[in-house]
Order: structure tokens, then C-alpha cells, then sequence
């Protein structure tokens, strides 16, 4: 048995979950295809997921973990899997043009006698395609193929003590890799140079909380390049006179704590300092507001009435539920923090509240990963001052 993460226990509590919500949408069996759901549901931890590859999850049981065969030793390395419960495809399926792995999937599901049942797939899943859900409904012309997207992932937005544990070793990271790069940026510094040491920072970690990899890779934009909220790096040169985001998140055991902070070279002008004190404001009132038995959209209402003070409407939502996740995202597709989400915030659940302010030629991020607590306003996971930091 390999050295699991999570207790049993933990992983117990997590499958009754999944099949209590299974029988509440009639479903007989679950395939996840989601990497972070297999993991959350099994433990399975591997750079595996542009294959194939999925959990079932049946109404009693152990899950069956099915994907590339030369991925099994993964399964049977990193989840608590039975060794009668790995099931896999040749690799003959890879990247093939007359076969498809799911052709493979529908097999394994009419051997374990669920042909003629009621199938959920997460059709929204990054790495569920087209292709994939037509080969499996055309080998099961029997079952009944149902959308069950969000399914497990709205499982996964209340955390556990074990889990908030991971979440806060996150931040530590993320606490360790903000603070080095407000050390280090200097203006004439290569953007390539300075992500390498904040990656080197984040995969060495903080004592025992070593450093995963991230679902997102920085980024730091400058300039009118921070309009745009997603662009990385280049070998371009910090600038006097610009504006930077630097957006990161330390990753344990792949549980992350998103932070971001701004960095200005020279004398930041009094529209963006205006900004960023509204920004701030707008973070804390937020926060505040961010209790249990509000709901979601009371974060993003008390973070605009900031932004209005100083003429800033943002056209998008301020953040989303974040946690156990794999590329090509920290998110949890669930909750999001907009005004017209209604979601009742429990204790337990970890938010990326994030009001980057993404203008017409220049932007910047203060942002902080949230924990909603039993009694009163949320806590910040991290401990980087919420400022407009200025060098030079």
C-alpha cells in the first residue's frame, strides 16, 4: 500500500459524498475523467492526463481506475486501489486513427455488467473530448449517457481539516515565492531569469511543505501588457516607470494558494495609486463580507462599492473556489465570486479572491486566497501586505 496523502478515512468520507450525489441525479455509475477528481476521490497522482484515463465510481464498492497501461504502476503506486480494480487499454489505442480508448472503456463497462445503466461523464472536463464521448456512446448503445459535469467538483468545495492543512502549506509557499520576488525585482532584471527564481523558490518549499508543481504557470505582464490577465513571460527587461503583476501560486501535494501583488519601478502614477487603495479596500470589505451563510456574490458586491468610490466598474467576476487542481487550471469550476451567485458560503471552503483591475494600458492584481470560517469574516491564507509595491 503505498504512502497516501489522506487518511482512509478521508478518502471514505469523499466516495459517500460522490454517491450520495449519484443517486440524488439517478446515475448507476460515474466516470471522472477530471484529474483532479480522480486524485481527490483515489489518490492517483500522475503527468497522465493527455491520455485517457478515468475513475468509475459504482454504487458499492471500491472505484475502478481505468487508463494507459503503461500508467498502471501509477495507480498502483499512489492510490489505494485493489489490484482487481486497476483496469487498462493497450497502447495500441494511443493517438491511433482507427481506435479511439474509450472504445476500450465501453468494453470494461459492458464486462462489469453496467451496459444497459445510467452513465454520467463530465462533458466539460478539459480532457473528455468530442471524439472520446462519441466512441463511448456508440459502445454503449444500451446505456443511458447523462452530463455530469460539476458533479464531483461540488464535492470537493467544502474541505476537510486534512485537507485546509495542505491549503495552508500552499500559502507558506505562496508566501515564500511573493516575498523573494519583491527582494529581487530590480529594473534591468530578465523576466526569464526572475520566473526562474520564483520557480526554484516554489519547488523548494518551506521546511517539510515541499513544492508541487502549479496548475498555471506566473504571470507577470508589464506595462500595457498587465491589460491583458493572462500572459506569462518573455526575455523582456523590468522598466522604470511600469507596472507588473506577478500572479503565482505555492502548491503542496496539488492544493494551491493563489497570491498575486504589484510592483511598480519609479513613481507610480496617482490614478493607479488611487486604484490599488480601492483595490485594497475593496479586498477587505470583501473579506468581511465573505462569512458563512453569506452568499458569494455578497464578496464581489462589497468589493465593487470600493471601485465605484473611484469611477472602476469591472466587467468580470472577482474570483472562484480553488484547492486540489491540475493544469491547465487552479480553479474548481464551481463557486465563482460575481454578484449574481447565490452559492451560501460554508465553513471550510477556499475562494481566489482576485479584483485585478485589467484597464485599457496597464493593470494590476492584489489578490489573496480565502478560508470561510465558522464564525466570522473569512481568513487570508497568506501574509504578504496588500499594497501597491514600489521599487526604485
Amino acid at each position: 500500500m503505498p504512502a497516501l496523502p489522506f487518511s482512509r478515512s478521508e478518502y471514505d468520507r469523499r466516495l459517500a459524498l460522490t454517491r450520495k450525489a449519484m443517486e440524488a441525479a439517478g446515475l448507476d455509475v460515474l466516470v471522472v475523467t477530471a484529474p483532479a477528481g480522480m486524485n481527490w476521490l483515489t489518490g492517483y497522482d500522475g503527468w497522465s492526463f493527455y491520455v485517457d484515463q478515468a475513475v468509475l465510481v459504482t454504487p458499492t464498492g471500491m472505484p475502478f481506475w481505468w487508463g494507459r497501461l503503461m500508467d498502471a504502476n501509477g495507480a498502483r503506486r499512489t492510490s489505494y486501489i485493489d489490484e482487481d480494480h486497476i483496469i487498462y487499454y493497450a497502447d495500441r489505442y494511443v493517438q491511433a486513427a482507427d481506435c479511439h480508448p474509450m472504445d476500450d472503456l465501453a468494453d470494461k463497462i459492458r464486462e462489469l455488467d453496467h451496459g444497459k445503466n445510467r452513465i454520467g461523464v463530465e462533458m466539460t472536463a478539459y480532457y473528455y473530448s468530442a471524439a472520446g464521448h462519441k466512441a463511448l456512446v456508440a459502445g454503449l448503445p444500451d446505456a443511458t449517457i447523462i452530463d455530469a459535469s460539476g458533479l464531483v467538483d461540488w464535492q470537493r468545495v467544502v474541505k476537510s481539516d486534512e485537507e485546509i492543512a495542505f491549503m495552508r502549506k500552499a500559502a507558506r509557499i505562496s508566501d515564500k515565492v511573493m516575498s523573494h520576488a519583491m527582494e529581487i525585482a530590480e529594473p534591468g532584471m530578465k523576466k526569464n531569469r526572475f520566473v526562474g527564481e520564483l520557480m526554484k523558490a516554489a519547488i523548494d518549499g518551506v521546511d517539510d511543505a515541499w513544492g508541487d508543481y502549479p496548475s498555471i504557470m506566473p504571470l507577470l505582464p508589464s506595462g500595457a501588457d498587465a491589460s491583458a490577465p493572462h500572459l506569462t513571460w518573455n526575455s523582456d527587461e523590468f522598466r522604470m516607470g511600469e507596472a507588473t503583476f506577478i500572479e503565482q501560486a505555492g502548491c503542496y501535494r496539488r492544493y494551491h494558494a493563489p497570491l498575486s501583488r504589484t510592483i511598480f519601478f519609479g513613481a507610480p502614477p496617482d490614478h493607479m495609486k488611487a486604484a490599488a487603495d480601492a483595490a485594497v479596500a475593496g479586498l477587505n470589505a470583501g473579506i468581511e463580507a465573505a462569512k458563512a451563510g453569506n452568499r458569494a456574490g455578497d464578496i464581489a458586491a462589497a468589493m465593487e462599492r470600493e471601485l465605484w468610490k473611484v469611477g472602476i466598474e469591472r466587467p468580470n467576476r472577482c474570483g472562484y473556489a480553488t484547492g486540489l487542481a491540475y493544469p491547465p487550471d487552479w480553479g474548481e469550476h464551481t463557486v465563482s465570486i460575481r454578484t449574481s451567485d447565490d452559492t451560501l458560503l460554508k465553513p471550510g471552503m477556499t475562494l481566489h479572491f482576485m479584483p485585478g483591475l485589467w484597464m485599457d494600458d496597464w493593470g494590476l492584481e492584489i489578490t489573496e486566497t480565502i478560508l470561510i470560517k465558522q464564525d466570522g469574516p473569512a481568513e487570508a491564507l497568506c501574509n504578504i501586505e496588500r499594497k501597491l509595491f514600489v521599487k526604485g
